[in-house]
């Protein structure tokens, strides 16, 4: 008998007010893995993984993190699951460097210090991470918020088109270090557009669509992809 993914989403209706915006979805994610999500705007990636990680409640179906029904508001999940889903989830009275040392520490990060810089250096963010997020430019923004997703601990990632608004050297590094973090054990889930970085990631792609959600390989995912 198959042993549990860390994520198992079953049956998993979503959507709001009781309309569902694409098919079911049912899907596990195994430990040190990674599903990626295509399909056209509006086709409902965003609201699935809003719905995975539960800010949003499902209409009908389960998703379980480590054999667990997920519960947003137990520390437990938020000490393992770090998201990236939009680019405005700042404190905004504090500037970069201190919102990651806030979340580093909070996390129970040893050396934070040494861990922010590292990040903000990797991010590009060295000449502006002392300003507030409201001073930032878009792309600062999301770089600012991807930082803060691994200045701290996780078992599961979860990112909204983590290549948006970067430019092509910065998607080229960050898919190179999200697959070696994969490599390494974490488990991810993220929705893109950029092939390139779906097939430098992903392990396995979930095609969300109306008709039916299928789980297909990165290969084929990106043939879809180009044809599109």
């Amino acid at each position: 008998m198959a042993k549990p993914g860390l994520l198992e989403v079953r049956d998993l209706s979503v959507g709001y007010g009781g309309e569902a915006v694409c098919a079911p979805v049912t899907v596990g994610v195994a430990p040190g893995t990674a599903l990626g999500l295509i399909g056209p705007n509006g086709a409902g990636k965003s609201t699935v993984l809003q719905t995975v990680v539960g800010l949003l409640p499902p209409i009908a179906g389960t998703v379980e993190f480590d054999g667990r029904p997920v519960d947003e508001r137990e520390a437990a999940f938020r000490r393992d699951v770090a998201t990236v889903l939009d680019d405005d989830a700042f404190f905004p009275s504090l500037t970069g460097t201190e919102h990651l040392l806030l979340t580093a520490r909070g996390h129970g990060v040893a050396d934070a210090e040494q861990v922010v810089a590292e990040e903000v250096e990797e991010f590009g963010l060295a000449d502006r991470a002392h300003a507030l997020p409201s001073a930032l430019s878009s792309g600062q923004r999301r770089r600012l918020a991807l930082a803060a997703a691994f200045v701290r601990p996780a078992r599961l990632l979860v990112l909204d088109e983590p290549e948006r608004r970067l430019d092509a050297q910065m998607r080229r590094r960050l898919a190179a270090r999200i697959a070696a973090e994969v490599a390494d054990g974490l488990t991810v889930v993220f929705a893109s557009h950029d092939p390139e970085f779906l097939s430098t990631v992903a392990r396995r792609v979930l095609v969300v669509d109306d008709d039916a959600c299928s789980v297909v390989s990165p290969g084929d995912a990106v043939a879809a992809l180009h044809a599109g």
